[in-house]
């Protein structure tokens, strides 16, 4: 029974090293390991080779070139927002401001709320002086 127990485990640590040996990115001394040496099995080898060092290289290219752009544009977007935020506490209040013609034009009233407020509108930047 522990005969049959051991053998049985022998051989499915020589399967798993066997299967280890074939894995695809495998580390070995051939790269032909218990496979025939043709020309088929070059191809497909040079094929895995080329496509870890593709790999690795969109690897480094996300993260020492696109990385620190996006972290350049997140930074600039900020640095623009505060400045537009400052610029606009310099307006008058929004009560005081010219309406001009081209703003606010209506052909009919939306089908919303009471007719006159699009649908991204804000009271806080928005203001329409209606004709009354």
């Amino acid at each position: 029974m522990m005969s049959q127990r051991f053998t049985t485990r022998s051989a499915q640590l020589l399967r798993a090293q066997r299967f280890a040996a074939h894995r695809p990115y495998s580390s070995g001394p051939s790269p032909f390991q218990g496979a025939a040496d043709n020309a088929f099995n070059r191809e497909r080898w040079a094929v895995k080779q080329h496509a870890a060092q593709t790999t690795e290289l969109w690897r480094k290219l996300s993260i020492y070139v696109a990385l620190p752009l996006i972290a350049l544009g997140v930074a600039n977007a900020w640095v623009r927002w505060k400045a537009h935020w400052a610029h606009w506490d310099t307006l008058p209040p929004l009560e005081e401001r010219t309406e001009y013609a081209y703003q606010n034009i209506r052909t009919k009233n939306f089908f919303w709320g009471n007719g006159d407020k699009t649908l991204f509108w804000n009271d806080k930047v928005n203001y329409h002086k209606k004709d009354e």
